[in-house]
């Protein structure tokens, strides 16, 4: 039984005539977003409900699918019943798909309930989950960067609904999970054969997947199935609407009924689920037991009584651990330990390794000893193994502390260190130079490679959709920028603007910066 039928589906795009607000349309317009728009009403206050669902079936590059489009319809009608806001989109090219993203990041506003939902071909590399567009190529063994570069990250939606500061994150994958690029007489592309488990989720998200890992997600039960969506779809769509139901157990009956469905067909079908929520989510009516339960009696009115102290409980008494923060430069590693109460004297050691070596002092006085302060830091060499160095310190009772254990791991230290440079000089990722035509330098994001796991920029365009090549990240000397590396584009002199989008090396997301190029001003 095959994942989903490899049928060309004749469905046609929607037909984009739903009420919706004049000034999302204007941006829509103004993207030229192929996308069906579902009632797509927004309410003037927060905490509304939003909804994106994207549906692929016209894959030009690997096998068609038959009721991906149909899913997101039926997805988008049962979301509209729950009073969420639709956004349908369907048939997404890459472009299409990355400015349909925009358009719903601009729809989302704090405190918010966002869903997003998606059928299509999904693909796994190396760990990470990859929506693929309609023109996505066709790939062979070796070729896992040319995916990388022509589909959307999962992780991206996830992190793009946290910056937008959603409160409630639904994130639905109905996506095939066999391998789109397996061809006969060719490796195919390296890849897990389903999608991979997104189990560190931030607080507020949940994720459900149609199928387990290494499971393929039913189209039809049989040739006879006149269904028009996946086995998934038409269960799950069914049980979000039944009253009284958290968001855990609609998942839980989902799994349920999907699964007992493939097994009469002798298929192995498991969805499953990852749940990061603190509280109860219900989509459709109140918990069942709280409208089972009577109305709390009125307060009784009370004469007025002097206030009561209430007893604390005293507070245990914190030990001062130190923390430690790495900055890495040309010699090596600058160490710098921060303690939340004074010092006389600090020490430390590799964890095993000789003895203990003080610190020092620097010519400051502790206005809260009236002493010489101990110098917080230390040097490491560049080539520094991973390690734990133990610290300890002398209280202002002259009593010795520790030793207290800090894990020193350089790959991490140095994305960490990185990240955070990038993050506090945003406004320098570009420049620009008029030299025989206009240059745009990215220097900057070159000196800071190793934090950074792909570079997307756009080219008079809000949304970044191309991909800027980095060079490899050398870990012995990771700001060297050597002769021959590319530090810059050159572009037509009509160019406005560049807008740039980073991944980090965790996976996470960078807000979407723009830089001008007419009046050199970035923001």
């Amino acid at each position: 039984m095959n994942c989903r039928s490899k049928e060309a589906a004749s469905v046609p795009f929607c037909n984009g005539n739903f009420a919706m607000t004049r000034r999302l349309f204007r941006i829509l317009a103004a993207l030229g977003l192929a996308a069906g728009l579902s009632g797509f009403a927004l309410p003037a206050h927060a905490e509304k409900r939003v909804a994106l669902v994207i549906g692929n079936n016209d894959y030009r590059n690997v096998p068609k699918l038959l009721k991906a489009v149909n899913d997101a319809r039926t997805m988008g009608d049962t979301l509209k019943q729950l009073g969420f806001s639709v956004m349908v989109a369907e048939n997404q090219n890459r472009q299409q798909f990355s400015e349909t993203l925009l358009a719903f990041d601009k729809a989302i506003e704090p405190g918010d309930t966002a869903f997003f939902f998606y059928a299509g071909h999904g693909f796994e590399i190396a760990g990470q989950n990859y929506l693929l567009p309609t023109d996505v190529p066709a790939a062979t063994e070796g070729q896992e960067e040319l995916v990388r570069d022509a589909s959307i990250l999962a992780d991206r939606i996830v992190e793009r609904l946290q910056n937008k500061k959603a409160r409630t994150s639904i994130l639905v994958f109905d996506a095939c999970r066999n391998n789109p690029f397996e061809r006969k007489g060719t490796r195919a592309v390296a890849g897990g054969g389903g999608l991979a488990p997104m189990v560190q989720l931030p607080e507020g998200v949940f994720s459900v997947f149609s199928a387990g890992p290494r499971q393929t997600a039913l189209d039809r039960l049989s040739n006879d199935d006149t269904n028009p969506n996946s086995v998934f779809t038409r269960t799950f769509a069914k049980e979000l609407l039944q009253p009284g139901e958290n968001l855990v157990q609609v998942a839980q009956r989902t799994r349920r009924a999907v699964s007992e469905m493939a097994d009469t067909v002798k298929h192995r079908q498991v969805p499953v689920y990852f749940d990061q929520m603190v509280d109860d989510v219900f989509l459709s009516g109140m918990a069942k037991d709280a409208a089972a339960r009577p109305a709390d009696p009125p307060p009784q009115k009370l004469a007025a009584l002097p206030p009561v102290s209430v007893p604390q409980l005293p507070k245990e008494e914190s030990l001062n651990a130190p923390i430690a923060s790495f900055s890495r430069h040309n010699g090596g590693w600058s160490v710098v330990f921060s303690f939340a109460d004074p010092t006389l004297g600090i020490s430390w050691r590799m964890a095993g390794k000789g003895d203990f070596r003080e610190t020092g002092f620097i010519d400051t006085l502790d206005p809260r000893t009236r002493k010489r302060m101990p110098n917080p830091s230390i040097e490491l060499p560049a080539d520094a193994q991973a390690g734990t160095i133990e610290v300890r310190y002398v209280d202002q009772s002259g009593d010795m502390q520790g030793p207290f254990p800090i894990r020193f791991d350089p790959e991490a230290a140095l994305i960490r260190d990185q990240r955070k440079i990038l993050d506090m000089t945003a406004t320098s990722w570009l420049s620009f130079r008029e030299f025989n035509g206009l240059l745009v330098y990215y220097t900057h994001l070159v000196s800071y490679r190793c934090a950074i796991r792909e570079v997307r920029i756009g080219i008079d365009s809000v949304v970044p959709n191309q991909v800027l090549k980095m060079p490899p990240c050398d870990m012995r000397d990771p700001s060297a920028i050597t002769a021959g590396m590319p530090l810059y584009m050159k572009l037509a002199p009509a160019t406005q603007s560049v807008s740039v989008e980073l991944t980090y090396r965790d996976g996470s997301v960078s807000e979407i910066k723009s830089f001008r190029s007419a009046n050199r001003s970035n923001n």
